[in-house]
């Protein structure tokens, strides 16, 4: 199977082959040809699938056989959970419709919305968006949507974790009823069932996974490590390793900018980003990770879907997540196109159920070592585990520490 069998038409297939995408994925196999005849579809695509040209190439195909001679009006609607994912998709429909009379644009929060109101004045017919940003210029009345006919929900189940399900409601009601439908998520959890239910009109269900599995592409190994170590062992690995080009996960915007300064310190390029860095600050620490100036970068859970990093060599979870997909999500980052990754976990003594978690829930066991000097104080008992003792001590012997009846204490 290659593009040519997809029913594209010549000026998306020339830009495809600029791409120098030869053979399609199979998401793309699947969704083009179903986009093209117009279904709603609810799809199932991990990172590193193929996932955006699977809807943009079909998108932008129906646009073109649809022009309008008058004033360009928003005909299409991208929504994405983060700025990163929505600029990465923005590019994408730039580079596919280069040979297509369509605009396009892209609007997210946390910069002026200025320059994204004097484009969009001038007639778009693509518009990529955060549901926050787009909603701020509908209420300002300088965005109008009642003529897309083409929703896309491009990573719906973050949106859903990331709390904007009131905002998709409130855009589904100023949107037409009438339109194509294309929702895309991860993974098809109850949430993301019951909001395709409320979207999609008899949809197609579409279901691809990564070229390579989690366990094949990627290797995976994790370090048990003293909670007040980790910065200690991670900079020794990467200075020791020689390493560059890592991304590195914490589970806070604190804890990303400390163990940033730290690496600073130690003499490794590091830059954090994080949902409190401006979008400037963002823009130009994943430019300079992308053109090596920057070695390391810092992120929270903001990132992992908004990355586009190709042959990114390692991945580093300084922390555990509380999620065990979202571990998936992280290191899927690593080993795409073919290419080997490797993604490295520091566990410490409070983190050893989220690594049972994660170990349950893809299915394979997890290669875990120590670093002399580094290892966990074996007398260590986390406080949550104390308290927890404690509690269950007291409820064997509920008298103990209350005076008996009738004594004077």
């Amino acid at each position: 199977m290659n593009f040519d069998n997809l029913g594209l038409i010549p000026s998306l297939l020339k830009a495809v082959k600029e791409k120098g995408y030869q053979e399609p994925s199979p998401i793309q196999e699947k969704a083009i040809p179903l986009i093209l005849k117009g279904r709603d579809i609810l799809a199932s695509a991990q990172t590193g699938t193929g996932k955006t040209a699977g809807f943009t190439l079909p998108l932008l195909q129906r646009l073109s056989s649809n022009r309008s001679n008058g004033k360009r009006n928003i005909r299409a609607l991208i929504l994405t959970p983060t700025r990163e994912l929505a600029a990465q998709i923005y590019d994408n429909v730039l580079e596919y419709s280069k040979h297509l009379n369509l605009r396009s644009t892209v609007i997210f929060g946390g910069v002026n919305q200025r320059p994204q109101v004097a484009t969009l004045r001038q007639g778009v017919d693509v518009l990529i968006a955060t549901p926050g940003r787009l909603l701020d210029l509908v209420n300002q009345k300088v965005l109008f949507l009642s003529n897309v006919n083409i929703l896309v929900l491009d990573e719906a189940d973050r949106m859903l974790d990331m709390g904007f399900k009131r905002d998709l409601d409130k855009i589904m009601s100023i949107i037409p009823r009438q339109r194509q439908n294309l929702l895309f998520s991860a993974t098809f959890s109850k949430e993301i069932k019951v909001l395709a239910k409320q979207i999609l009109n008899n949809p197609e269900i579409v279901e691809a996974t990564p070229e390579n599995t989690t366990v094949e592409a990627i290797v995976q190994k994790a370090y048990r490590v003293d909670k007040n170590k980790k910065a200690s062992l991670i900079i020794k690995l990467i200075l020791e390793g020689g390493w560059f080009q890592v991304l590195v996960f914490t589970r806070t915007k604190h804890g990303a900018n400390n163990l940033c300064k730290k690496m600073i310190k130690s003499n490794i390029k590091a830059a954090a980003i994080h949902g409190n860095k401006s979008q400037s600050a963002r823009t130009k620490a994943l430019s300079g990770f992308k053109s090596g100036a920057v070695e390391v970068l810092v992120a929270t859970d903001i990132a992992p879907r908004g990355l586009d990093i190709p042959l990114l060599p390692h991945v580093i979870n300084f922390e555990l997540p509380n999620i065990p997909e979202d571990y998936v999500h992280r290191i899927g980052r690593t080993g795409r196109a073919g290419a080997k990754g490797e993604a490295l976990s520091l566990v410490s003594v409070e983190e050893k159920n989220y690594l049972r978690d994660i170990e349950k829930l893809i299915g394979n066991r997890i290669q875990i070592t120590t670093v002399e000097g580094f290892e966990p104080d074996p007398n260590y008992v986390p406080a949550e585990k104390t308290q927890r003792s404690r509690i269950k001590h007291r409820s064997r012997n509920p008298n103990k520490g209350f005076p008996r009846r009738g004594s004077r204490r």
